[in-house]
């Protein structure tokens, strides 16, 4: 049951693991690959210059949120 007042959306993963699975079958020529594969390389890049975290994890993280913000603008 969705509640307009809450701010939550309950369906962001649904929706992102939608755009992913289409990522996958498009490719390159989908429109979110290109700026998803952008904010994991900037992501990779903060991770080995940050002492505190890795590039995996800087990669992961840049391409969760770039996803995100694909999925809600």
């Amino acid at each position: 049951m969705t509640d307009d007042k809450d701010p939550i959306d309950r369906t962001i993963l649904v929706d992102a693991v939608e755009e992913a699975k289409e990522m996958g079958r498009e490719g390159m020529s989908h429109p979110s690959t290109k700026p998803v594969l952008t904010g994991a390389a900037v992501g990779a890049v903060a991770g080995a210059i940050l002492p505190m975290i890795s590039w995996p994890v800087g990669l992961a993280a840049g391409a969760a949120f770039m996803l995100y913000k694909r999925v809600r603008p």
